[in-house]
């Protein structure tokens, strides 16, 4: 009945608007009968919007990567060192977002040295432009030291570096992520060690309310954390950038993956010195 599916529809987009959803489609279908699901519904003749099929065929899956800043994440550096090629030095990744111009000035993070792109090589050819999500090598005009896990950005629109990630986690493991936990965090094609320093909060979300200091999250549990890292990490805002917003975090003894992750506010605190527990594991 209309009344009892348009109560349900504002139920739901008031929820989901807590939750930063901007636009929801609520379409009035039954399975069992195949109501509004390929074929308009001969028994709901008060609704005149899509079907399923037809919301799932037209609705856009993905926003226009070319539009965010640019970032390359470093996967491999090209060194032949051949008698064809004897200086050649090529960094080899894919687009992560935006678009990369041969004369652009970049940065080079978590190091902060800067140079220029010399060359791009995309499918064997020099182009003098490329863009997410297209695979490519650059060659930038200084002779730097940059490694796999470093991250290629326009200098005008660097993001910042931090040791310090402030992040919503969806944890997905059986073992409980605990305050102190020592963990791995893979962001792009950078992993690095890492503390679990508070869990401030674990989303309830039957309401959406916080629930304060949990001390840890269990399998399902969505909450906010604090990591500190071994080294400095290039993050994004997640609301901006999806690709360089996300990371995991893996259990450093198996490889299991513990959490997912989504950076949100990031910072960097004031420089102190704390001495190294055996393990190497304090920073």
């Amino acid at each position: 009945q209309e009344p009892v599916f348009a109560k349900i529809a504002e139920e739901f987009t008031a929820y989901a608007s807590e939750l930063g959803v901007p636009e929801i489609t609520a379409i009035p279908i039954s399975a069992l009968a195949g109501d509004n699901v390929v074929e308009p519904s001969a028994n709901m003749d008060w609704y005149g919007g899509p079907t399923v099929l037809e919301h799932l065929e037209t609705v856009p899956v993905s926003h226009d990567l070319t539009a965010c800043p640019a970032r390359f994440p470093v996967q491999y550096v090209i060194r032949p060192q051949t008698a064809e090629h004897p200086d050649y030095r090529g960094y080899a990744g894919q687009i992560a977002s935006g678009v990369l111009r041969v004369g652009e000035a970049v940065t080079v993070l978590p190091s902060g040295r800067t140079s220029v792109i010399e060359g791009i090589d995309a499918l064997g050819e020099s182009v003098d432009i490329a863009w997410s999500p297209q695979s490519v090598t650059l060659r930038l005009k200084d002779d730097i030291d940059i490694s796999r896990g470093d991250l290629i950005a326009p200098s005008a629109n660097a993001p910042a570096t931090t040791q310090d990630v402030v992040a919503t986690v969806c944890h997905v493991a059986d073992q409980p992520l605990a305050v102190g936990a020592r963990v791995l965090i893979k962001h792009t094609t950078r992993t690095v060690k890492a503390i679990v320093k508070e869990i401030p909060s674990r989303l309830t979300l039957d309401d959406l309310s916080q629930h304060p200091n949990p001390g840890q999250l269990v399998a399902n549990d969505i909450g906010r954390v604090v990591v500190r890292t071994a080294e400095p990490l290039a993050l994004d805002a997640y609301a901006d950038s999806r690709r360089t917003g996300s990371f995991l975090l893996i259990d450093p003894a198996d490889g299991t993956t513990l959490a997912a992750g989504m950076a949100g506010e990031s910072f960097a605190s004031k420089a102190e010195v704390v001495a190294a527990d055996e393990d190497g594991w304090d920073f």
